[in-house]
């Protein structure tokens, strides 16, 4: 008696199925290093009023939603698999972390904006913020890996290292 096998065809995994972790740490830094040069290049030319603040906000605002889309829509093009319905929604919806990550940014901008705190300086909270988010984001997620304590410092300080080269390149470039 001969034994047939039917080749049964594989299920297709959902495209862009990243990690969430994953997703959380690149959205996350990528969303902190956009921030903190956003905020060195809308400030280089000394504009530091309350209005100019709250432009800044809703400009790294749009800029974070933007890039999240691009992203997200590269992402969605580039992958060969079958896409099903809805499958460009989930791939953009993936792109939260980069918007979240820039969030306290704008709302430190706008605060600023709305005379909570004053308008001139606020670039170098911003930059210490953005520095401690990247510092946080490799802690954590070097942890969440069952990293050691070391090196999951090791990681959130080469995180850091990112918004201090921002800082350090707009210090040069000014």
């Amino acid at each position: 008696m001969a034994q047939t096998t039917e080749a049964v065809p594989e299920p297709h995994p959902h495209p862009h199925s990243h990690e969430t972790r994953e997703n959380i740490l690149f959205g996350g830094v990528y969303g902190a290093v956009l921030a903190c040069s956003m905020v060195a290049a809308l400030t280089q030319y000394g504009h530091t009023s309350q209005g100019s603040r709250r432009y800044d906000a809703l400009w790294l605002l749009v800029t974070a939603g933007a890039s999240a889309l691009a992203h997200g829509y590269a992402h969605y093009i580039a992958e060969r698999a079958p896409h099903r319905r809805w499958d460009a929604l989930r791939t953009l919806r993936d792109e939260w972390p980069l918007v979240a990550a820039a969030l306290p940014t704008v709302l430190l901008l706008a605060g600023a904006g709305w005379g909570w705190w004053p308008a001139n300086g606020v670039e170098y909270a911003a930059f210490v913020l953005n520095i401690a988010l990247l510092f946080g984001l490799g802690l954590v997620t070097a942890r969440w890996s069952a990293r050691s304590w070391a090196v999951a410092v090791a990681i959130g300080a080469v995180d850091a290292l990112l918004g201090v080269v921002v800082v350090v390149a707009n210090a040069l470039i000014k």
